[in-house]
């Protein structure tokens, strides 16, 4: 039977950093990944220590090899398509698309976020010459012409004030928003330029952006950018396991990891259904192995 301590859905940095504490602290514990993280569209992943520069699938792997240095942990590459309760609660029961049936005490939910774009054929670019974080690709586009898509005006502002650090070569893009009057005047003073009129189509080869054309007929190049997606969690087992969930999306916490639903805990960009980096993500993952392993302590010693 396939019975495990606790089971983690979801092999990104946070789940595979809780499937290598868990290891440690000699639980049996199932990760399970589908292969679907939302990194795996970038060419090389940027601000985690003694990583810097290295590709998603490498950073992967060189993750779920760790793993096999600890018996008591198994892969499966599988997609989980429910979790329930049952046994009052005390045991859960994990189903996958191979119809194969798992039991376990815990459950450590980590399959991160994914993103929707303004218009589709941001996809075209995105990973390659659009990004979503400064901070992960923005040494990358330093002084080169670049163009910040956002179409709501707080986002517009935070961006382009954050990016005019690496790049003063700036265009504002807001997709049909028009600013308020102070903040068009705060990208003018610096010279970064405004279109408010609707995008038509992103152009480009092979992911890489060079024109930009907008409903006007205007094109301009750019060899680069920004852009700012909104974001949604792939599944809903949150919600079907009873965890609380506040008005911002965000699962509520003890902090730790520990969602309001008993054995039910939560790591990464799934907690917030916003993104984070590697290095943030890892470190909840951690934690919400350390709330799992001190729980099952207390609950058997």
């Amino acid at each position: 039977m396939n019975t495990f301590d606790c089971v983690i859905v979801g092999a990104g940095p946070a789940g595979l950093s809780a499937g290598l504490t868990l290891g440690r602290a000699r639980r049996y514990i199932a990760v399970m990944d589908n292969g679907t993280n939302r990194n795996r569209v970038t060419q090389q992943s940027h601000g985690y220590l003694t990583r810097d520069g290295i590709t998603p699938q490498a950073f992967k792997e060189a993750g779920v090899n760790e793993l096999k240095n600890y018996p008591s942990v198994s892969y499966f590459h599988t997609t989980v398509t429910g979790i329930r309760k049952e046994f009052g609660g005390e045991r859960m029961i994990v189903r996958t698309m191979d119809d194969e049936t798992f039991y376990t005490e815990k459950v450590i939910l980590a399959t991160g976020v994914q993103e929707e774009f303004p218009f589709p054929s941001v996809r075209e670019f995105y990973g390659k010459s659009l990004f979503s974080c400064p901070y992960c690709d923005g040494w990358e586009m330093k002084d080169q012409p670049l163009i910040i898509i956002a179409d709501k005006e707080e986002h517009t502002m935070h961006m382009a004030r954050l990016i005019y650090n690496w790049s003063s070569d700036l265009i504002v893009a807001t997709n049909g928003v028009e600013l308020s009057k102070d903040c068009a005047q705060e990208l003018k003073e610096r010279k970064i330029i405004i279109k408010t009129e609707p995008i038509k189509s992103l152009n480009g080869h092979n992911g890489y952006l060079e024109k930009i054309e907008f409903k006007t007929g205007e094109t301009i190049s750019r060899s680069g950018g920004f852009v700012v997606p909104s974001f949604y969690r792939p599944n809903q087992f949150a919600k079907h396991l009873g965890c609380e969930i506040d008005e911002d999306g965000t699962v509520a916490t003890d902090g730790a990891g520990r969602t309001t639903s008993k054995n039910v805990y939560i790591a990464g960009e799934t907690e917030k259904s916003a993104s984070s980096s590697l290095i943030i993500s890892a470190a909840d993952g951690q934690k919400a192995a350390v709330s799992v392993n001190t729980d099952i302590t207390l609950e058997r010693f």
